[in-house]
């Protein structure tokens, strides 16, 4: 996806912030806008209607958490946290809340701008042919067929459940919480030992290296990431 065009909201306090994702953004094409607190960035929000909302935690008026869910009251445009907050129970907050990644700072300009297309991706309206491909995996979800190097791969209904989840997200960080009650239901919520057994098993049969996965990621703490194809 080009960025030429594309609309960056960005709502932090901190001038020299802004200042640094101006320069960063505007040099590899992006069009940016500005807020300095909750209130006027949601308001921003509503008149330009971005393609994606860099947000931070910390602002003078409202708790950026607050912000996020006023704004995916009425839209689901990407939202990425730029935040000094590094716990993992912010970072969980966030994104069950409806944030679509978390990156602490100080940050890089190009993790910065790599995530930016990650979640760009993850919005584009799908032209899906609806197969995903990652390397030697291919999974046809019409058909529901899992192959790697050519060779059909046999997963359990629930396996399938988890992976099929984990494309329609991919590239994304998905909560422990947000996985089980998509797959197992509300009432699993806590169970979070199902997901150690399920992964496990998933990379097994679909990593190169289970000990040392490179396409289903753990997210210490938070959840895990499907890297996209």
């Amino acid at each position: 996806m080009t960025a030429a065009g594309l609309q960056v909201l960005m709502i932090d306090d901190e001038i020299q912030i802004r200042r640094f994702l101006r320069i960063s953004l505007t040099g590899s094409g992006y069009v940016t806008h500005e807020a300095a607190d909750g209130e006027s960035g949601i308001l921003k929000a509503a008149q330009v209607r971005p393609d994606i909302i860099i947000l931070d935690m910390g602002l003078p008026d409202m708790d950026g958490l607050d912000v996020l869910q006023r704004i995916r009251e009425w839209t689901q445009t990407p939202v990425i946290i730029l935040s000094v907050r590094d716990a993992d129970q912010d970072k969980v907050k966030a994104l069950d809340a409806g944030a679509d990644d978390y990156l602490t700072k100080p940050f890089s300009t190009d993790e910065l701008l790599a995530r930016i297309r990650v979640a760009l991706r993850h919005a584009a309206p799908a032209e899906q042919s609806q197969i995903f491909k990652a390397g030697e995996l291919q999974v046809d979800l019409t058909r529901r067929l899992v192959t790697l190097h050519g060779d059909p791969v046999r997963l359990t209904p629930t396996e399938y459940a988890l992976l099929r989840l984990m494309i329609q997200h991919a590239g994304k960080v998905l909560t422990h919480r947000q996985i089980l009650r998509e797959v197992w239901g509300r009432e699993y919520e806590n169970e979070t030992h199902y997901l150690r057994v399920y992964f496990a098993q998933l990379r097994q049969k679909l990593e190169a290296d289970p000990t040392r996965p490179a396409l289903i990621l753990t997210e210490p703490g938070i959840g895990y990431r499907l890297q996209s194809g």
